[in-house]
């Protein structure tokens, strides 16, 4: 049987194949000659391998599939249709049942074309085991979004507050036992006083279904009255006017989580009064958001995103996938109205269990708030795109945001080879085609310092002869005496450029002029930028010099 054939079911009977049309390897995908459906569904595109690369939604599929392979198509969605070898369809009844299938089978495939938002790590569940002494418990999910294993899960609450809101504090907090197996005698738990030992003591099997209420509640946001953080208040002072200070300053520590807990309830707790505003711009088929939420009239939360505006990757896909992961409110403001408004109110309806109206204001506050969201979607734009690189600009004083990075790097084995290598980023991208390197010709022994002066300025000596446009940014590999070398020749040759350089282990950032190094904190986009140039310098740098060694040329 061939690897492609489906294998006959008992009586005789073959599964359904999918429906989709497949390509050979370097075959493109002909749209003629599939059986397309015309009715609401997601179609999966695949490449030659087999791998989903898009998935997209259509209230007509046929349509919508049909309009890829047209006249017309623009650069970056003619990329995708490029590696097209087959498509997949799905045919659901309703546009809505569309969204919520598109959101899935993305977060099951996370093809590389769609809107993937890369902060929906931040939120954390907790669930309470389906046991008779049940556990509290960090709640897994599947990349669906399923909940993993059976229980009460709470949430979704923030990552500060889950860094905060440790399970740990909850289970000694309210007695929850951490056995996986309920033992037959009690363990150290018990004599740390975080456990009343269900496992031996029947009283402790008769107040267990008390402190998992008692935290339900807390989780549920339903301890309005403060009941439980009165008792512990209490408890607090005893062990104070005793002189445990110890216990003292844990059930404080406890309180303040359980504070931080109910603040994001209060924020995640959806009503009539409570807003999210949304503006987006496309600008070269990249697409900026930025969101406000307000809570009970108060700004509690800003937020903001980038991705390529290609096939379906719009607005309303991102406001669908932007609510798989957080609370839905009543009401839903934005700059511009999403494509099929009304299915996508009406998937969120469902979704969130009550009525979801999505509007654009046209006057009042309302609209003040979107042109203030707008005036902030400009700026990101003006700095070039990708917010990384405004950030640059901001943190190294840059007079415009550095799409153009060129980074060098020397690569010097023993004092008898030595090399130089530059990397390009366009737009915080790798940009191959301009990657240079560079035999040293004019230093001899171990002097990098030296070396990084020689290829620096051969390359905008070439530049500036040849008239063609120098970067926004360079960068080099190492510390101040680096910087000097490079800042030196950039002098020499007369090219007006802002200098950098990026030391390794501490990854700091030198300027010239300035004493101190820039310090980037490590999570921030725009230091992973530098990061990647000097990363593809250094793996570039490194190649040539095997290769000039393997080849036995010394400088």
């Amino acid at each position: 049987m061939a690897p492609g054939d489906a294998r006959p079911r008992e009586g005789g009977r073959r599964p359904a194949r999918p429906r989709w049309a497949p390509g050979a390897r370097g075959v493109k995908f002909r749209p003629e000659r599939a059986a397309v459906p015309a009715g609401p569904g997601i179609y999966l595109m695949k490449d030659a391998g087999g791998q989903v690369i898009y998935v997209g939604k259509a209230k007509n599929l046929r349509s919508r599939v049909m309009s890829y392979f047209g006249r017309g198509v623009d650069y970056k969605t003619s990329r995708l249709v490029e590696r097209v070898a087959g498509i997949e369809f799905v045919v659901t009844d309703s546009e809505g049942e569309a969204f919520a299938l598109e959101s899935s089978m993305i977060k099951r495939h996370r093809p590389r074309f769609n809107i993937e938002l890369k902060d929906q790590e931040r939120y954390t569940y907790l669930k309470l085991s389906d046991e008779e002494y049940p556990r509290l418990l960090v709640a897994r999910r599947t990349r669906d979004g399923r909940f993993v294993g059976r229980g009460r899960t709470f949430g979704p609450f923030t990552q500060g507050s889950s860094k905060l809101l440790t399970v740990g504090s909850l289970r000694k907090a309210f007695k929850i036992r951490i056995c996986r197996t309920l033992p037959d005698r009690v363990c150290l738990e018990y004599h740390l006083g975080n456990c009343e030992g269900p496992c031996e003591f029947a009283a402790a099997r008769e107040g267990y279904a008390g402190h998992v209420s008692d935290l339900e509640d807390v989780l549920k946001g339903r301890d309005r009255e403060g009941g439980f953080s009165r008792r512990m208040l209490s408890e607090m002072r005893s062990a104070s006017d005793s002189r445990d200070f110890e216990r003292a300053m844990e059930i404080r520590d406890t309180l303040r989580r359980l504070d931080g807990l109910r603040a994001d309830q209060k924020m995640d707790r959806a009503d009539g009064s409570n807003e999210e505003y949304f503006g987006i711009s496309v600008v070269d088929q990249r697409a900026v958001v930025m969101t406000f939420r307000k809570v009970n009239g108060v700004i509690r939360d800003s937020d903001r995103f980038s991705f390529d505006a290609i096939a379906d990757n719009d607005f309303a896909s991102f406001l669908y996938q932007y609510y798989t992961t957080r609370s839905i409110p009543g009401r839903i403001l934005v700059s511009s109205a999403p494509a099929g408004r009304e299915a996508l109110e009406g998937a969120l309806s469902e979704r969130a269990g009550r009525g979801v109206e999505i509007s654009v204001p046209r006057r009042g506050r309302r609209r003040e708030m979107i042109d203030l969201i707008m005036r902030n979607v400009a700026l990101v734009h003006s700095e070039g795109g990708d917010p990384a690189l405004g950030d640059l600009q901001r943190r190294l004083a840059l007079p415009a945001a550095p799409r153009t990075i060129e980074c060098f790097d020397i690569s010097n084995h023993g004092g008898s080879f030595a090399v130089g290598a530059m990397s390009r980023l366009v737009d915080g991208r790798p940009d191959k085609a301009g990657y240079r390197r560079f035999r040293i010709r004019s230093v001899g022994g171990r002097d990098d310092f030296a070396m990084m002066g020689e290829v620096v300025a051969r390359r905008y000596r070439r530049i500036l002869a040849e008239g063609g446009g120098l970067p926004d940014l360079v960068l080099v590999d190492g510390g101040k005496g680096q910087l000097s070398s490079a800042a030196g020749a950039l002098a020499g040759v007369g090219a007006r450029v802002p200098c950098a350089a990026l030391a390794k282990g501490e990854e700091l950032v030198f300027l010239p002029g300035r004493r101190g190094p820039v310090s980037i904190p490590r999570r921030e986009e725009s230091l992973k930028v530098l990061q990647r140039a000097r990363d593809e310098a250094h793996r570039f740098a490194v190649a040539y010099n095997r290769k000039v060694q393997s080849m036995g040329v010394k400088k």
